[in-house]
């Protein structure tokens, strides 16, 4: 797609050679942004590591020279910013599309052969035991955003909720990831493995104490009858 190979590699390849030139860095995050949220096979987190990579190298004109002189850098702060905004309005777009259209997409045969299946019935399964906390472990659950994002418009989740939830996630992973990476460059990249193994691991303990207590309250409930 685009000719350009979607691997970490590939996409810092594609984006080394705008490592002086901040809008041109801006414009591709935020259209590969929306093309994943849409379910296209450009990988968000591969992206968002390529730019801040690229960022680390304007962080260093004695290694990375510009191409001129007076040539500006990446700012960290203005791709931080705009990764955030990226994320979380493409996200939003999504949700609206499921709220107003949802009920005719699901039914095209587009959907029916590209997102329909085990993708989709995975969707259902944590909606049905997570409510509304759904949209924040979609954020965090590469291939399945699309169909996630559109179900809690189509099921109804308000967008209130839906953009405190999901931005709190975006705002928590996206530009603390970029800022990170572009300080520090690739030394980070393994501890943000391992930070991000334990905030699923957390995540995952607090989803089984919710639902236990949740359980637990319901037999309660049952048995004071």
């Amino acid at each position: 797609m685009f000719g350009i190979e979607f691997t970490e590699a590939g996409l810092l390849n594609f984006f080394a050679p705008f490592a002086y030139q901040p809008f041109q860095v801006y414009t591709f995050v935020i259209c590969f942004m929306f093309a994943s949220s849409f379910g296209l096979p450009i990988p968000e987190e591969l992206t968002l590591i390529a730019v801040g990579l690229v960022a680390n190298m304007g962080q260093h004109p004695e290694i990375y020279p510009p191409p001129t002189p007076g040539a500006q850098p990446i700012g960290v702060g203005s791709l931080c910013l705009v990764a955030f905004f990226a994320v979380f309005l493409s996200d939003v777009l999504v949700y609206l599309i499921g709220k107003y259209f949802g009920a005719k997409i699901i039914k095209t045969k587009f959907f029916q052969k590209q997102v329909a299946g085990a993708g989709w019935d995975k969707v259902n399964s944590w909606f049905q035991r997570f409510g509304g906390w759904a949209c924040g472990i979609f954020r965090f659950t590469p291939g399945i955003r699309f169909p996630g994002h559109l179900s809690c418009g189509l099921l109804g989740i308000p967008l209130w909720k839906f953009c405190l939830i999901d931005g709190l996630a975006a705002l928590i992973s996206v530009p603390t990831q970029v800022y990170l990476i572009a300080t520090y460059g690739r030394i980070v990249l393994s501890y943000l493995k391992e930070v991000k193994m334990y905030i699923l691991m957390a995540a995952g303990i607090a989803l089984v104490v919710w639902l236990g207590r949740k359980i637990y309250l319901k037999n309660t409930a049952k048995s004071s009858l």
